[in-house]
């Protein structure tokens, strides 16, 4: 009667306290997380629970050299490889916190020779086991084993954050070289249609003397300008395949790639709820767990202001009775509890539940800015997408006007009809506009890289 009268007597007083608590979510508001299509024309994303960042990432990235890269990088990527580590060095956090409530055991046994004014020597000896148990009936071990379980979800939650910052990263890293590719055959191009336009010009030139030297040094001066630019473009490219290379882990060296053209990327796309994202983001799902780890740290803390009961016990086997020698041995056994309450700690036990408050507090303010960051993420790789494809269309009539500008100036320089700054600008214009549209394309496809991540894709 007296055990079961303590026992409902500390569950009481644990209830009382507010021990023994379990995290819940806290309230969070997600209504307009995703700016509204209907106002703005700056998304494409379908209103509904499906959701893009669900898919595998096999399913978004098609080109199999692309996917072959990313499976190295998932494979030797340093940051990654790390993570998976500290994973490996909670997890025996957790198995310690666990463990704290299995009593513990020592064992050390001792043994003595000893003999007065060199007669007989006597022998002793003892093989003692010690045990010892802490009761935790104020929650402070189970506190602490909920926060350790809580920083294993966190860690487990940004080893994802790792992973899909590699996909996405090798993701963008990739298509950069295909921009750079496809704009370095445009410059290529170009230097042949400048290279042309300087040789007709000097043709001109020894023809008639009516086309003076300055229209001949100024197409020379394009023409290596042009130059110029491809020599800029191989040094990215270069710089572009050592970053990638350092990303999978090997060192730096040429890529194996496709072509911008062949690629083959989502174009319709839904977001899903702004519920389901808190979910997907294993970076906001990290901010949460970090709170609910804070939340266990609180009551640790103020588990320190109750009692704790230890419970210790020994055992020996042993020949030395303390006022004699017995032989054979006999055992000796002996049990002890004890109980210490804090009464005056210089304010410390205070000061730690006073912080350990405040962090709970800023890893709160933490979560919910994630929560904010996620949806503005989405916004702007949906705008991103809308904006670099509406460029994409117009550039390309741009293009196509350009083209017959540089034919209808340079028929009409044969006739003297037009000026050779007007051929010159005419080339430059098409060469910047084409240039453009390849940019304008990639960040197209950067678009559609960053929606995925950001709806928390590459997770599986």
């Amino acid at each position: 009667m007296k055990k079961l009268l303590t026992i409902m007597s500390a569950t009481l007083l644990l209830s009382s306290c507010g021990l023994y608590n379990k995290y819940e979510r806290p309230d969070v508001n997600t209504t307009g997380l995703v700016r509204d299509t209907a106002s703005v024309s700056d998304t494409l994303a379908v209103r509904d629970t499906a959701n893009f960042g669900n898919l595998p990432w096999r399913e978004v990235f098609t080109d199999p050299q692309l996917q072959a890269l990313i499976e190295q990088g998932l494979e030797n990527n340093v940051d990654l490889l790390n993570a998976a580590l500290n994973v490996k060095m909670v997890e025996a956090q957790l198995t310690a916190a666990k463990l704290a409530f299995v009593p513990s055991f020592t064992f050390s046994p001792q043994g003595t020779l000893s003999s007065w004014d060199g007669s007989k020597t006597t022998k002793t000896y003892s093989l003692p086991v010690q045990a010892s148990w802490s009761l935790d009936l104020f929650g402070n071990l189970l506190s602490q084993k909920h926060s350790a379980q809580t920083a294993l979800l966190a860690t487990k939650d940004y080893q994802l954050v790792v992973k899909t910052q590699v996909i996405a990263n090798i993701a963008n890293m990739y298509y950069t070289l295909l921009m750079l590719d496809r704009q370095l055959e445009i410059v290529n191009e170009m230097s042949g249609v400048t290279k042309e336009t300087w040789d007709m010009m000097k043709g001109l030139k020894e023809l008639s003397a009516g086309y003076n030297s300055t229209s001949v040094s100024s197409a020379e001066a394009n023409y290596y300008s042009v130059l110029a630019q491809a020599a800029d473009l191989k040094r990215q490219i270069r710089e572009t395949e050592n970053s990638l290379s350092l990303m999978l882990g090997q060192s730096a060296q040429a890529i194996k790639r496709g072509r911008l053209e062949d690629q083959n990327l989502p174009s319709k796309f839904s977001t899903g709820i702004p519920l389901q994202m808190l979910n997907n983001r294993p970076d906001v799902h990290y901010a949460e767990m970090s709170l609910a780890q804070c939340f266990y740290n609180v009551q640790t803390a103020r588990s320190r202001f109750y009692p704790s009961i230890t419970i210790s016990g020994s055992g020996a086997f042993t020949n030395s009775s303390g006022a004699g020698i017995v032989n054979p041995g006999k055992w000796l056994l002996s049990a002890v509890g004890s109980l210490v309450q804090p009464l005056f700690m210089n304010g410390q036990l205070i000061a730690g539940l006073k912080v350990a408050k405040a962090e709970q507090e800023q890893a709160y303010n933490t979560w919910q800015n994630a929560v904010l960051q996620a949806g503005n993420e989405v916004s702007n790789a949906l705008v991103l997408y809308n904006t670099s494809d509406e460029r994409s269309r117009l550039e390309q009539k741009q293009v196509a006007a350009l083209r017959r500008a540089v034919e209808d100036t340079k028929m009409l320089y044969h006739d003297r009809s037009s000026n050779y700054l007007e051929v010159i600008t005419a080339e430059t214009n098409l060469l910047n506009a084409e240039l453009t549209k390849v940019a304008d394309d990639f960040y197209k496809m950067q678009a559609v890289v960053n929606l995925y991540q950001a709806l928390g894709g590459g997770t599986n």
